[in-house]
């Protein structure tokens, strides 16, 4: 398994033949290093409706007839768009050819602004967990701090957790650190920051809160292998 971060919080994981993105944010993202034209994923799964976390999913989802998965609301409005998809919701789980997707709770808002400047309805924000090879990865979406994050880790031990650090729409650095302490991951990846001044950080900043010193910056592009 791969896993590999590019810039927001666009994270793709290859794993058993598989390309996965979640929140594919390409175009508009200044930080990324990937482009609609060359990234092709099998699947695509998403954390809420934001306009930066859909982002090309139609696009892409229509150019390689990747199957998108989302909470019922988001999957249903891609639907009738002809996109293949498969609807969540919140504690639920399914077990795909790749591995086992479960949406976890998140605390954030979750629309789809229409280039009419219409807000579309997108149903409850997501945490993501990805469940294969042995090994489990959380994508936190947008969210605030919460507690029950220490009952996700335990009900989920977590090897890898991509976190938002960018404070003002999310979490900041020092509620960022202190969730990576509740879901005890073994290693810990700061994402949504520094795209918009609103949310500029540092992000070698926030692995020095790390009480357990298990934080590692990924610039866009890099990976971890497992």
């Amino acid at each position: 398994m791969r896993v590999s971060y590019h810039g927001h919080s666009v994270v793709q994981i290859n794993t058993n033949g598989k390309t996965i993105l979640i929140d594919p944010f390409i175009k508009g993202n200044r930080l990324t290093d990937l482009t609609v034209e060359e990234v092709k994923p099998d699947v695509i799964i998403l954390s809420h409706g934001h306009n930066d976390h859909v982002g090309d999913t139609v696009e892409l989802a229509t150019r390689h007839n990747a199957l998108v998965i989302a909470n019922h609301e988001i999957a249903t409005f891609l639907g009738w768009q002809g996109i293949n998809t498969h609807g969540l919701h919140i504690g639920g789980a399914y077990q795909f050819d790749f591995g086992k997707v479960k949406l976890t709770q998140a605390f954030h808002g979750s629309s789809y602004e229409t280039e009419n400047n219409e807000l579309i309805y997108c149903g409850m924000p997501a945490g993501i967990l990805v469940m294969s090879e042995g090994k489990t990865i959380y994508h936190a979406g947008d969210t605030g701090l919460f507690s029950d994050m220490k009952l996700i880790g335990e009900r989920h031990p977590i090897d890898l957790a991509f976190l938002p650090i960018g404070d003002n729409f999310t979490m900041g650095p020092e509620d960022a650190a202190y969730a990576a302490k509740l879901l005890n991951a073994k290693t810990v990846v700061p994402m949504h920051y520094n795209t918009f001044p609103p949310i500029k950080q540092d992000p070698y900043q926030f692995i020095e809160l790390l009480e357990d010193q298990n934080g590692k910056v990924l610039v866009p592009g890099e990976a971890i292998d497992f």
